[in-house]
């Protein structure tokens, strides 16, 4: 082979190699994401919560970790399908879920009666 040829394939092998490994999946596998996962902080203190009923965009198949503090026990329950409800202590746990329908997901409080946060799975 020529020395041309040889550095032509070699440039087209590195340029491709570059692009892949700098390349970002943007929902190329149907929408799903295996990335970093979103983490809501949810905080009852007092007998309030925060948030309070606010909109988070999360990819359908995004992990999402609820992170939990509280100043008494309770539970969540969140409007899934199925639905799913996690039981906390007082302190700060992390709850990891994972929503593979597009969809509106409330996560509320029945204690408090209360929508905490919606999960717009896309």
């Amino acid at each position: 082979m020529k020395a041309t040829t040889v550095r032509r394939l070699a440039c087209t092998v590195l340029v491709g190699t570059a692009l892949a490994a700098c390349s970002t999946d943007e929902g190329g596998d149907g929408g799903t994401s295996d990335g970093d996962p979103e983490v809501v902080e949810i905080t009852f203190e007092n007998g309030a919560v925060t948030p309070n009923g606010e909109r988070v965009e999360v990819d359908k198949g995004q992990p999402i970790d609820l992170v939990v503090t509280a100043d008494e026990p309770g539970t969540l329950h969140l409007h899934s399908d199925p639905e799913q409800e996690f039981a906390y202590d007082a302190g700060t746990e992390t709850f990891e879920i994972q929503i593979d329908r597009p969809g509106i997901i409330e996560v509320e409080s029945h204690e408090l009666d209360q929508v905490i946060v919606q999960l717009e799975v896309r």
